[in-house]
């Protein structure tokens, strides 16, 4: 405990005293797994599903600062909000996330463009000002309330349909996969593509399953050097099929609908819409730079909404109290009304809490990164060379208990206490700063339409079997096993 204490004193963001007397140390003092350790970690120890908890246990190793090298690839992780934030006030003017290196080596394999998750630079910048402007602004946001509460309502109908004689929904993370499939295409297209309908549209339904397929495919092609797809090429064969169908896909829903505009114009109707597409078709945006942008929103918004939809009924299905207590809110603020709209969310504190407690819990993204490009930085007295990939561990800062008492527990009223503060940067799902998710409000927003309905509608169990789920990495934070819930009609 003094070695671990020591370590995470010097991993402290030193001041202006400690600065002058103690000396700034390179890479080469920081502590860290050796090379074999590392790999052995990962691959013989199912590392590559439990990141999450990797970054736990190098916290208890090393401290707060560590580095590990894969190949010729050399990271630095950080797990302190203090640092954390040091990293991100010195990300520069274009910051950098991780490399997704196989993401982009099948855009220039194929001849597509660049997307706001794959894109850097003045390229990134430019697509980013034009989608904050309808994804970041509270009240161009709320004006797809009534969008989304439509895609709810069928959610809601779907739900009654999958349920047992006693009301248990299996997998209810599936239902909700399609849920958030179906929300973010409404927003992008303002038109509905099937996949809450009793019968979900074959190529809806293989779209789904391609994105799952691409996430597993993610990892293994990442960790892989590009020389071993030559001797394994079906990862690389599955992840290419995977993207071609998840294109080709979002190609033939964005040419429909500016194939019905241009329809409209051609007979002297007036044009004009809500949704994303329509935004981005009339900037002069080259039709790949539409067309990639359109297919990485698409499957960026759709685990987001699933994984915190199952994990906040999960957790309220478990405690009793809590959901009472939400219900009890929803019903005060909306009276006599069912369908809650954007502007009630203001006035319902504890289901705010309760989603940022289930995203503390279960980040969608379990750590983040940059690559700061412009120069070297100097991170809790360690001088990190410029181009390093710096990996920030969110997973481990959000549970860390010198910040969250108790932070395996679920507990929203954590966040409604004024009188105990977090800081700022321990808990961050959505990113922060310039590169945070450009889809957090419309993502928020659908998730506190969709809980808040739910609870109205129905009375949340857990699985009769008592069956407990944990957390598992696939790219993403994921349900390790199927959640199933019991919804009791109200």
């Amino acid at each position: 405990m003094i070695s671990w204490a020591d370590r995470w004193a010097e991993g402290s963001a030193p001041g202006p005293e400690a600065t002058r007397t103690r000396p700034v140390r390179t890479l080469d003092h920081m502590p860290g797994p050796s090379f074999a350790s590392f790999a052995w970690d990962l691959f013989a120890k199912r590392g590559l599903s439990r990141l999450h908890e990797l970054q736990l246990e190098g916290v208890q190793r090393y401290g707060p600062m560590w580095k590990a090298s894969f190949g010729p690839i050399l990271t630095v992780h950080v797990a302190d909000p203090e640092l954390i934030e040091q990293v991100l006030r010195q990300e520069g003017q274009h910051p950098m996330r991780s490399d997704l290196s196989s993401w982009k080596d099948y855009r220039k394999q194929r001849g597509h463009h660049y997307g706001l998750l794959t894109s850097e630079g003045e390229e990134w910048q430019a697509v980013r000002s034009l989608l904050g402007k309808h994804m970041l602004r509270p009240k161009a946001v709320e004006a797809y309330d009534k969008t989304l509460n439509s895609v709810v309502s069928d959610l809601i109908a779907k739900l009654r349909l999958s349920r047992s004689p006693h009301g248990l929904v299996t997998d209810i993370t599936s239902e909700f996969y399609r849920f958030g499939l179906e929300g973010i295409s409404s927003v992008l297209f303002e038109s509905r593509i099937g996949c809450l309908d009793q019968a979900v549209p074959e190529e809806t339904e293989r779209f789904i399953q391609s994105i799952n397929k691409m996430f597993v495919m993610t990892l293994l092609t990442m960790a892989m050097p590009s020389w071993l797809h030559q001797l394994f090429p079906k990862p690389w064969k599955i992840f290419c099929q995977c993207w071609d169908y998840m294109f080709d896909f979002a190609k033939c829903y964005i040419d429909q609908r500016l194939t019905a505009e241009a329809e409209k114009v051609a007979r002297g109707e007036k044009v004009e819409g809500r949704y994303l597409t329509y935004f981005l078709s009339q900037t002069g945006l080259p039709m790949k730079t539409v067309y990639s942008n359109v297919t990485e929103l698409l499957l960026a918004g759709v685990d987001t909404i699933s994984s915190t939809m199952s994990w906040s009924l999960y957790e309220l299905s478990r405690h009793r109290e809590v959901q009472a207590s939400l219900r009890e809110e929803v019903l005060t603020v909306l009276k006599d009304r069912r369908m809650p709209e954007a502007a009630d969310v203001a006035h319902m504190p504890l289901l705010k809490a309760t989603v940022k407690e289930v995203l503390r819990l279960y980040p969608v993204i379990p750590a983040n990164a940059r690559v700061i490009t412009e120069k070297d930085v100097q991170v809790g007295g360690y001088l990190i060379p410029k181009n390093t990939l710096i990996t920030l561990c969110h997973f481990a800062t959000s549970r860390d208990p010198a910040v969250f008492p108790n932070p395996d527990e679920f507990h929203p009223q954590r966040w409604l206490n004024k009188d105990q503060t977090h800081h700022p940067y321990a808990s961050v799902p959505f990113g922060v700063g310039k590169r945070s998710c450009i889809g957090r409000r419309i993502a928020e927003l659908e998730l506190y339409l969709a809980l808040a309905r739910i609870l109205i509608e129905f009375d949340v169990k857990p699985d009769p079997e008592g069956v407990s789920v944990k957390p598992m990495t696939r790219t993403l934070l994921v349900p390790e096993n199927v959640i199933n819930l019991q919804f009791i009609e109200r």
